[in-house]
This record gives C-alpha cells, sequence and structure tokens, in this order.
C-alpha cells in the first residue's frame, strides 16, 4: 500500500472540514431536527429494512454497538423504535420503525432531500454531472468494491455524452499510459465521423450509467456491409472490476448480430490487457499486430476478429 505525502493528507483533512460544514453535520440537531446525526442514520437504516438486527445496523454504519446501544435506548425511549424476538433464534431481537417512528422519520427524510437538492440547484447542469461523477469516484475507492457494483444500466448516448467520451479518452489513458494529444485527437475524428455519417439502423452508441454517473462507453459502427467496428471501449478507473466493460461488449455483440454483420473486427494496444481480456473471453482471435507511434513511443497496434 502506498504511502500518502503530507500534502495530500492536508488536502483530504481540508476536504472533510468543508463537506461536513457544508452538509450540516456539526450542528447540533441534524436538520432542525432534535435527533443527532447517527440518530437519523440509524432511523434511516430501519425506514430501509423492517426486521433488522442491531448487529446488522452497526455493520451497515459503522457504529460501536455500545454507541448504537445507547441510541436505540433514546430512539425506544421515545417510541420510534420497536423490538420483538426473531421467530428463527429467540434469543435475537429484530428492530423496525414503530408508527410514530415512520411518522417522525418521513418529514426528515424529505428535508434531507430537499437540502441536497438545493446545495446541487447552486450547480449548473454540466457542473452537476461532474460533481456526481467525482462523488462516485470517491465512494468507488474509499468504499467496499464488492458492495458497490451493480445497478449499472445500458442507454444510448444523449446530447453531452460525445463530448465526455473525448475527454475521458484523452485525461485517462494520458494519465496511465502517457499518450499524447494525438490519441484524444484521433477518438475525436472518430466520434466526429460517427455523428456525421451515422446509420441507426447499423451504428450504435452505448453509455453505461449508474445512479445518473456514466461509467463507460462503446461504439459499433458500419465497416462493409457485412463487418462491423467496435470502437472506444472505456471504463472509468473507479468501475474497472465490476463487468462493466464486458456487459458493453456484449451488446455490441447482440446489436451487430440483429443488424446482420457476419463479422466484428477491433484495433486496440497491446498495453490495454484488461481490454484484451474481454475481448478474448468472448471470442475475439489476433489477426494482426505491428509497431507504431502515431500517439505514444514504442506501441504495439493488434487487430482482433470475430466471426458473428
Amino acid at each position: 500500500m502506498s504511502s500518502m505525502s503530507t500534502a495530500a493528507v492536508a488536502t483530504v483533512r481540508r476536504f472533510n472540514r468543508f463537506y461536513t460544514q457544508r452538509i450540516g453535520v456539526l450542528e447540533a440537531g441534524h436538520l432542525g431536527s432534535p435527533f443527532s446525526l447517527a440518530e437519523v442514520r440509524v432511523l434511516y437504516e430501519l425506514a430501509q429494512k423492517a426486521d433488522i438486527t442491531a448487529s446488522a445496523v452497526a455493520r451497515r454504519l459503522g457504529l460501536d454497538a455500545g454507541y448504537l446501544s445507547r441510541i436505540l435506548r433514546r430512539l425506544g425511549t421515545r417510541r420510534l423504535v420497536a423490538r420483538a424476538a426473531s421467530p428463527r433464534d429467540k434469543r435475537q431481537s429484530l428492530l423496525r420503525l414503530t408508527d410514530k417512528g415512520r411518522a417522525t422519520f418521513g418529514p426528515l427524510d424529505a428535508r434531507a432531500s430537499a437540502a441536497v437538492a438545493d446545495l446541487v440547484a447552486r450547480v449548473s447542469g454540466a457542473d452537476q454531472r461532474r460533481l456526481l461523477e467525482a462523488m462516485a469516484t470517491i465512494e468507488s475507492l474509499l468504499g467496499d468494491r464488492e458492495a458497490s457494483g451493480g445497478g449499472v444500466t445500458l442507454r444510448a448516448h444523449e446530447p453531452g455524452d460525445l463530448g465526455w467520451v473525448v475527454e475521458r479518452h484523452g485525461a485517462i489513458y494520458a494519465a496511465e499510459h502517457g499518450w499524447d494529444q494525438r490519441f484524444e485527437g484521433l477518438v475525436a475524428g472518430i466520434v466526429g465521423d460517427f455523428v456525421k455519417n451515422l446509420d441507426p439502423q447499423r451504428e450504435r452508441c452505448w453509455i453505461a450509467e449508474k445512479d445518473g454517473v456514466r461509467l463507460g462507453s462503446v461504439f459499433v459502427v458500419k465497416h462493409s456491409a457485412t463487418i462491423a467496428k467496435l470502437r472506444l471501449l472505456l471504463v472509468e478507473p473507479a468501475a474497472r472490476g465490476h463487468g462493466v466493460g464486458r456487459a458493453l461488449v456484449d451488446e455490441c455483440l447482440r446489436f451487430a448480430r440483429k443488424a446482420g454483420y457476419k463479422k466484428m473486427t477491433l484495433w486496440t494496444n497491446s498495453v490495454l490487457h484488461a481490454a484484451r481480456r474481454i475481448y478474448e473471453a468472448v471470442g475475439f482471435k489476433l489477426v494482426d499486430e505491428g509497431r507504431h507511434e502515431e500517439f505514444g513511443d514504442g506501441l504495439i497496434g493488434q487487430t482482433f476478429e470475430l466471426v458473428l
């Protein structure tokens, strides 16, 4: 595990101070209520799932068992939370909100949503997407990778998506492989040709998305009447390892077969090992390779084909 520099630690701590102040975590009563943030979080967990054990709530929230027990006693005294013996194990108690608890939590939940909407409303539409993507990246990198998977949808491109495809290709491949701006120019040319010559029946772009945040992209474009090209497969670093790339490639293959193509081809580079594993897993075969320096030194371009 790499260590963080003093400056990096200071940056994270500065962000923590900024964000906790911005969302009112330090207020005595959260959301203007008589409850602490921890108490509201416990109410939230119980509202999502009835008949849950205290140990499960503690795990979800990362709370000490003794601290949670004191919170539950306070909420129980207010008659917001009730306990019942588990039908499977009489030694274990199950927690649930009472009718009063649900009536109390409902306005708090609505107030929390309204506060977030008001906070984000100050940010323009384009910057809102950047904000959500940054939040998703933080959650994915610092959270439980297994728990954060799932819930990804694939959709057709919308206004703004194609610019994002170009920008993310340029930024990610520069950071990870040192490819220069010629690569971003290449991607921009591919995207421009796609828009200019789009045949909706035989060409398509998909955007992988979760909770409104873009996670990846891929294109199918027409090479000839019988051959399709798979192009611009991209998965955000924070979303890797959850099957997003494979889902995008599978969607390309389904579309290409339905569109009547007989073969699919793609061009990639040998250093993109994760992408190559996906291609080979679905049946693509390497048919040609050669050195080039189109956007970096010592690159090996590779052509793969798959009979559909």
